[in-house]
């Protein structure tokens, strides 16, 4: 009779046990939407064949995907690059990862008003990002072109405020990375992330200045510090970073989205 209870025991828990390991195949990644939701979009089914179900959730900023990281809403996400991430972690104490390198989208200053950045007045306004590391990118990336000069020292994290030499007297307006194709038909110009172009119509090749494609802007694929050594994670990167998922995104950006491997 004891026998029987138990044996009735192991069947009745093995259902719940079949379905606690199908949920450690779930596996919630954040991303912007455009590029990086597409491309894992194409990981998808790479990751299936690893054993992964991956949900991936679109989020229409930079600050909720590593706040949901940290909260456990989500098990990894996938649209920020090193340095952002840094200054994440600095401000907020997110005790999370990165755990492979992804694709580079390299920054551009886009206008509907001028055919060249030489075409923008004296005067003339500029939208940026307004957190810490895509502004401060753009800001670089206006220096390097010879637009304004920066405080020595700021690192790649600039800030209006560092800006020590402005020969055209531009005027910078910051907002929401995800606002700024709105902000085109507002300013002269402004600087837009590609993740945030390309749905918005823009074309990167149109850009009237761009980033190098080179630099530490690549992304990268995070988790939560205490996952990342995980089976999971190590069949996360391997399916992200296939020939297949890189000819993807070869044939489908056409050069504008850069891999890492």
């Amino acid at each position: 009779m004891l026998r029987a209870l138990i044996l009735a025991a192991l069947l009745g828990a093995a259902p719940a046990a079949s379905a606690w390991a199908d949920a450690l195949k779930l596996v919630r990644i954040g991303a912007t939407p455009g590029p990086h939701a597409q491309i894992l979009e194409a990981v998808k089914p790479i990751a299936a064949r690893n054993g992964l179900d991956l949900k991936i959730i679109e989020f229409s900023d930079y600050v909720v995907p590593n706040e949901a990281l940290s909260a456990g809403e989500i098990e990894a996400n996938s649209f920020q690059n090193q340095p952002f991430l840094d200054n994440q972690k600095a401000d907020r104490g997110y005790a999370i990862e990165s755990v492979a390198l992804t694709v580079n989208f390299p920054l551009g200053i886009y206008s509907r008003r001028h055919a060249s950045f030489d075409a923008v007045p004296k005067g003339g306004t500029i939208a940026i990002q307004n957190d810490p590391t895509n502004g401060g990118r753009s800001l670089l990336l206006l220096q390097d072109k010879g637009v304004i000069k920066l405080k020595p020292g700021t690192g790649f994290k600039p800030t209006v405020a560092d800006i020590v030499e402005n020969p055209r007297n531009l005027r910078f307006i910051e907002v929401e990375a995800a606002q700024t194709p709105r902000a085109l038909e507002d300013v002269d110009a402004a600087a837009i992330n590609t993740n945030y172009a390309t749905p918005a119509g823009l074309k990167p090749a149109d850009a009237i200045l761009k980033e190098a494609p080179k630099g530490p802007y690549v992304n990268v694929l995070a988790v939560k510090t205490s996952e990342k050594d995980k089976p999971w994670v190590k069949a996360l990167v391997e399916s992200y970073r296939t020939p297949e998922t890189k000819a993807f995104i070869e044939k489908t950006f056409g050069g504008t989205v850069l891999t890492s491997w």
